[in-house]
């Protein structure tokens, strides 16, 4: 079991950088959920002005696709370019399921493309940085 472990991390097909990638996004929604739910009861407890909670969201963004690369990207090959897809499809994900909580308010907008520029850029440099850890320990 282990030998073959070992092969499918030496020799990855495309069907493991599709997992890998597809479980480093759900690894990142639960994480932004748990944290905005904290959040929330941050906020609830304190008080907190209105112009710190959408700076509060995107490092929250920007940490849970730092943390799920980290987490889930193991695979040695083009760490930025799936860092970059995570990054993007995480934030497509997370704003459908933001928006279906919010009542399918749908708001395409300034803050959607914000949100697009920094998923593409956390997700970019978050992949560089699991690669560069998964080549250090090997």
């Amino acid at each position: 079991m282990a030998r073959r472990k070992r092969e499918e991390v030496l020799n990855p097909t495309k069907k493991h950088y599709i997992l890998e990638m597809v479980k480093a996004v759900i690894v990142a929604v639960i994480i932004s959920l748990v944290a905005i739910l904290i959040f929330a009861f941050i906020i609830q407890a304190a008080n907190i002005a209105d112009n710190v909670i959408p700076i509060v969201n995107q490092i929250i963004k920007g940490v849970a696709i730092l943390v799920s690369c980290l987490i889930c990207l193991r695979l040695p090959k083009n760490g930025w370019l799936r860092g970059l897809a995570v990054g993007l499809v995480y934030i497509a994900v997370s704003f459908l399921i933001f928006s279906l909580m919010n009542r399918a308010t749908f708001n395409f907008g300034l803050n959607l493309l914000n949100d697009v520029a920094i998923g593409a850029v956390s997700g970019l440099i978050s992949g560089i940085i699991a690669s560069l850890i998964r080549k250090r320990k090997q």
